[in-house]
């Protein structure tokens, strides 16, 4: 069984923010930095950090913020992939939380993507 590296890591930031965890360490790839970049955008996180053990073993260092993420979840999946046009981006809690997108400008927050007038792959949620 194949197992989906975004949804592991989202998986290891709630289960931190549950846990009362102020960082977690997931295993890194440029995906995953460009998706902490869009959480710190949007106030999600305090920061994050990529830290090279070695060239093969490579981590992002999440410092979350507390209450800052209600919830967090995958909608997109290997198995099933969502895309949306820019005008079908759906809303996350009725505004408050924000869909992260992947496009052909980047990965990018709905509300980006939005201004930008670009749809993509509905990556996750987070609210």
């Amino acid at each position: 069984m194949m197992t989906d590296p975004i949804s592991d890591m989202l998986t290891r930031v709630r289960n931190a923010i549950s846990a009362g965890f102020d960082k977690v360490d997931v295993p890194g790839s440029r995906m995953k930095a460009h998706i902490c970049s869009v959480l710190k955008e949007e106030g999600y996180i305090r920061s994050f950090k990529v830290v090279a053990k070695s060239p093969s073993n490579i981590k992002i260092r999440v410092y979350l913020k507390e209450g800052a993420i209600v919830g967090i979840q995958r909608h997109s999946s290997p198995g099933l992939r969502v895309y949306k046009g820019y005008r079908e981006i759906p809303r996350v809690a009725s505004g408050l939380g924000v869909s992260i997108l992947s496009t052909s400008k980047g990965i990018l927050s709905s509300r980006k993507a939005k201004k930008l007038k670009v749809g993509g792959e509905v990556v996750c949620r987070v609210w």
